[in-house]
């Protein structure tokens, strides 16, 4: 008989904020939680194999591994894939390399770790006991726990970003590495605290190497990102929306419906590809639709067009919704139903369909007017480095708050709209991802032409802040980034947001603060750790906050 109970506590709502266990707050059928947690286990066996291959020097093809590793990782990111067949796919998929690798062990007489994921042998018979016995759940120590799934959500996120760049033609033999020695490493029933708590810290290294990689993809094939006026109305020619965050798809779509009468709009995280040089050209790329991916029902109801998810965040519409049979799905993303998009051979896609049901199609309904600001990645930022100096030395800006991460549907996530709206005049927003959605339309006003609010992009670009925050260490001298008039207030909803996290830790910035809610999978005795070691700390009040971390005297 099948159990229908499930564990899942990787994003920011799950239930009661320690773990999901009938259905998940994202939509997650029990089904689809055990599917993705048997996927991850075929995972977890093709890294420990490919990480003893790696100690023994052996050839083999690494980058069947890489693609399947970061596709298999990234359809099990939050809203990403709700497809149980398309993830059945996966493991069917994963389970034929394991195979071919266990032989290649078998042939160079490399022995391999005794661990059930590499053993196991993949008969279809036991895909359902499998996947119960390997969810989250199968590490009793709830300290251990807490890192294995830190460092396993970590790379989750790592292999998102890979996925983009590698899209681009930017790859890394180092980082896929080092993502199978940290599989290897949680996969060992026997890690101790202080193995597992050193990989954690290490993917936080490769994470800022990851996201580095995909800033050279990005920018090498569209050009830095530029100060950009972004239209939030509507025109009166039909339009295609699209969603998540895939660059190259965007490109491909934009080519494609280049003199068809189709205007293209982004929506969510797409906003960004407004900035970039090579994107913007396209005349028809008319703005950006909406706001943050939870409010989707509403706006893709209103959009009359088709949509088009080229990464997560997939909301599942309400069995009545309207625009339901006009949504595809692309990359890692799936939903019952809806049509996926594959790659063809030439590593582009055919968004025919698309365009031709978007002919069919009213124009947008307009739902606010105005525009918006951005792309403010390290590029522009340095172009305006003499300003904003200045602007420093003179006590013009007395503080920068970084307040990136995700947005979501939780009345909580308001304090990042009111803290906002609550900061001195003085001090300035460095913001990336979807969480901007809570204030970027707020209208906060500028410093001596320096707009109060500067938005790097998706968020990936949380790695421009980095950037930044290392010149500035450099312009004013200071021994530590630390000593710098920065505050991180980092808002947090999937796995993305995980390898950020990481990867600032690894970059040793103290003091973080993270909500709206600290992490379900961060248990008591990691929390600790974590605060003793970095100072990382929850939310207050709006109140509290401003007074303790932005009105207090350095």
């Amino acid at each position: 008989m099948t159990d229908n109970k499930m564990f899942c506590f990787q994003c920011q709502e799950t239930a009661k904020g320690t773990g999901c266990t009938i259905k998940g707050v994202c939509g997650k059928e029990a089904s689809t939680a055990k599917w993705q947690d048997l996927l991850l286990s075929v995972v977890r066996g093709i890294g420990t194999i490919a990480h003893q291959f790696n100690q023994a020097e052996l050839e083999y093809n690494r980058t069947q591994v890489a693609d399947y590793l970061t596709d298999a990782l990234f359809s099990t990111i939050t809203n990403a894939n709700f497809d149980d067949q398309a993830i059945l796919n996966k493991v069917d998929v994963g389970i034929a390399l394991k195979k071919q690798l266990l032989h290649l062990a078998q042939q160079h007489n490399i022995l391999l770790p005794d661990y059930q994921e590499v053993r196991w042998g993949g008969e279809k018979a036991d895909f359902d006991a499998e996947g119960q016995r390997e969810s989250i759940l199968r590490n009793e120590n709830a300290d251990l726990r807490s890192l294995k799934e830190l460092t396993v959500l970590g790379l989750k996120g790592m292999a998102a970003y890979y996925e983009h760049a590698a899209r681009l033609g930017e790859t890394n033999d180092k980082i896929i590495a080092f993502m199978c020695k940290a599989l290897n490493t949680i996969t060992n029933p026997d890690a101790d605290m202080q193995t597992l708590l050193n990989i954690t810290l290490e993917t936080g290294k490769y994470g800022v190497d990851v996201m580095a990689l995909l800033d050279q993809a990005n920018t090498e094939a569209y050009g830095n990102p530029e100060l950009t006026h972004v239209n939030i109305g509507v025109g009166q020619r039909p339009g295609i929306l699209i969603s998540g965050h895939d660059l190259k798809d965007i490109e491909d779509l934009l080519i494609q419906t280049e003199g068809t009468g189709i205007d293209v709009y982004t929506h969510g995280e797409m906003l960004p590809a407004h900035y970039y040089p090579q994107l913007k050209k396209y005349k028809h790329l008319v703005g950006n639709y909406g706001n943050a991916w939870w409010k989707q029902k509403e706006e893709f109801t209103s959009f009359h067009g088709p949509i088009v998810f080229t990464t997560n965040c997939i909301v599942p519409p309400s069995p009545s919704a309207e625009y339901k049979d006009r949504v595809f799905t692309t990359n890692s993303t799936g939903y019952p139903g809806w049509k996926h998009i594959e790659m063809g051979a030439d590593g582009h896609k055919d968004f025919s369909e698309v365009i031709a049901l978007a002919q069919k199609c009213e124009a947008p309904k307009e739902i606010e007017i105005g525009e918006i600001v951005g792309g403010f990645a390290h590029a522009q930022v340095f172009a305006l480095a003499d300003q904003i100096v200045e602007a420093v030395k003179t006590g013009a800006i007395r503080k920068f708050v970084v307040m990136s991460g995700c947005d979501g549907r939780m009345k909580n996530r308001n304090y990042y709209k009111e803290f906002a709206k609550a900061l001195p005049k003085d001090v300035v927003i460095l913001t990336s991802g979807c969480a901007k959605y809570k204030y970027n339309k707020l209208h906060l006003g500028d410093i001596n032409g320096i707009p109060r609010v500067l938005d790097a992009g998706q968020c990936n670009d949380s790695y421009s802040w980095v950037v930044v925050a290392l010149k500035l260490k450099e312009i004013f001298g200071v021994n530590d980034i630390n000593d710098l008039p920065i505050f991180f207030n980092i808002a947090w909803y999937e796995q993305k947001a995980v390898i950020v996290l990481l990867a600032l830790l690894h970059l040793g910035i103290k003091n973080i603060h993270l909500g709206p809610t600290l992490p379900a999978f961060v248990s008591e005795g990691v929390l600790k750790v974590l605060v003793d070691t970095f100072g990382i700390a929850g939310n207050a009040t709006v109140e509290e906050d401003l007074k303790n971390y932005i009105l207090k005297c350095d």
